[in-house]
């Protein structure tokens, strides 16, 4: 599909006010999207699973208007900030729903986890708010299949937060040209086309919160530093080959390699940072203290236990189902104590 597919020609129904809710998990990458073009297309293909516990639900009530405005609450306080970048993101898809300027907007969102902090808000966030979009426009009278209508909504997600396209399915989610997978697209997420083993059906997701206040250095600062980075093209070679790698490793179960390559993803993406121009560094003294006892443990134990991280300092430890007690233990024994405040999500993965 292009961009012209999401361009619709219907005539809208007149309705004067409604409501609208939706509920969108956030998402971990295992081949990460580090870097970016103009209009959020993305500079490597990536892969993710989407979360269960991790999520985002939005409400949005609208109301016909003259002046179109936006009003946001996170947790019930209000976000000016936020209400602005929202306003700005709304004026930017009216080619996709003519329709958005005609009202005013109150948002109620809430997250189940601490916000900014490297968990992927925006990406609930912004699929969330994709999602009542879609669910407004077929109010007001356009007609999709529900294949579609997902679809429409990753392409949307995307223009406000890229990572944001994957969170719309379930499972595993792969977005980004590549040509191990004839389906994907630049301009939106699709669901892992192929079979999975049995042994990636069942992974848990423990977030360790090792720091729950800002980033000092914001993603979409992260991704413009791309441009001009002296390793950026073998970055993203890398990537296009790890994605490659690991939709064979999915499909034949080999957990070891899964974990080879999901930690050097994650060791490289902070990699890149640190090599920047200037450079910042996310991630924190816990997080290391984190991943050298993570390494012993699996050497002591044999578990299948692997971490990975996105844009921020807290961990998220991945391993299979069939292992949760022992590797639990170790978590409340020896990891609990490097987060702030004893606090962890326990996730795992929505199919």
């Amino acid at each position: 599909m292009t961009e012209e597919n999401f361009i619709p020609y219907e005539s809208y129904k007149n309705i004067e006010h409604g409501e609208i809710k939706a509920k969108c998990s956030s998402n971990i990458a295992l081949v990460k999207y580090w870097g970016k073009f103009d209009m959020q297309l993305p500079a490597n293909p990536s892969i993710s699973y989407t979360l269960t516990e991790s999520f985002t639900e939005t409400t949005i009530k609208f109301k016909k208007s003259d002046n179109f405005s936006v009003k946001l609450y996170l947790d019930n306080q209000i976000q000016e900030g936020f209400a602005s970048k929202i306003y700005t993101y709304f004026r930017s898809i009216k080619k996709y729903l003519p329709f958005i300027d005609n009202y005013s907007y109150t948002i109620h969102t809430k997250n189940s986890f601490p916000h900014s902090s490297g968990i992927a808000s925006s990406a609930s966030g912004f699929g969330a708010l994709a999602l009542c979009l879609m669910n407004m426009s077929e109010l007001l009278g356009e007609s999709n299949t529900k294949e579609f209508k997902l679809t429409k909504a990753s392409f949307l997600a995307r223009l406000g937060s890229g990572s944001a396209c994957r969170s719309i399915y379930k499972g595993l989610v792969v977005w980004g040209k590549s040509p191990d997978i004839i389906s994907c697209s630049d301009l939106y997420a699709i669901p892992f086309p192929y079979e999975i083993s049995p042994i990636f059906k069942e992974i848990q997701d423990t977030i360790l919160l090792v720091h729950e206040g800002n980033k000092q250095v914001s993603s979409s600062i992260g991704h413009s530093l791309m441009k001009e980075h002296p390793y950026a093209t073998s970055r993203f070679k890398q990537a296009s080959k790890n994605l490659s790698e690991i939709c064979k490793i999915i499909q034949s179960g080999d957990l070891e390699i899964f974990g080879e390559i999901v930690e050097h993803e994650a060791l490289t993406l902070h990699a890149m940072m640190m090599t920047s121009s200037p450079p910042y560094i996310l991630i924190k003294p816990n997080t290391l203290a984190i991943i050298n006892k993570v390494w012993k443990f699996r050497q002591d134990s044999k578990s299948h236990l692997y971490f990975t991280l996105d844009a921020g300092a807290n961990i998220h430890l991945l391993y299979p189902e069939r292992e949760k007690g022992v590797i639990n233990s170790f978590i409340k024994n020896d990891l609990i104590k490097y987060t702030e405040n004893g606090n962890l999500i326990s996730d795992r993965v929505l199919f």
